[in-house]
């Protein structure tokens, strides 16, 4: 059985392109995208991302990494930054570092399902089989989503849906 994605109710909108020097779409994700903090042999370096052919209208971007095989209901959220600017069109690996230190000026990093903000790499259970990291950058009409102190990756549909212009997503796997 599949697991849906974190934001199957989304309208149809255009496909944008999106690599990763990283790894390749469907690809097994490297040590580095892999946890340390969570005991997988890994760095928690988020993966190098570029994206191109934005629809017209852009004003920022949503990058957000997801594992919809994660135990439990709702899956897990590895990472979420909100207010890119339009100007972005790559992020280099580990720009998700705790704080955010080499994101552009004006991204916001939420807590992911690991309790911080920044990038938790992949950690699925032992034995658990295969997990998918779905990484999606979303391109929105508005310069700033809200993304206060108590805001959680789980509750950007509805601002997304509001706002989305286009999608670009990127799939790694892993499992230990």
């Amino acid at each position: 059985m599949t697991a849906p994605g974190p934001f199957s109710h989304l309208p149809d909108v255009p496909v944008f392109g999106l690599t990763s020097r990283s790894f390749e779409d469907g690809g097994i994700l490297p040590p580095p995208q892999r946890s340390g903090r969570m005991h997988a042999g890994g760095a928690d370096e988020s993966p190098q991302l570029s994206w191109s052919g934005a629809p017209d209208g852009t004003r920022s971007y949503t990058v957000t990494v997801f594992d919809p095989d994660a135990p439990g209901s709702g899956g897990f959220w590895h990472w979420a930054v909100l207010n890119i600017p339009a100007d972005t069109t790559s992020l280099a690996e580990g720009a998700g570092a705790e704080g955010g230190p080499q994101l552009p000026p004006g991204a916001t990093q939420l807590k992911n399902d690991a309790g911080f903000r920044g990038y938790v790499g992949a950690a699925p259970p032992p034995g658990h089989g295969q997990h998918r990291y779905v990484v999606s950058v979303y391109a929105l009409d508005v310069e700033e989503l809200p993304g206060g102190a108590g805001a959680k990756p789980a509750g950007l549909g509805s601002e997304l849906a509001r706002h989305l212009l286009g999608t670009a997503t990127l799939t790694g796997v892993y499992q230990r």
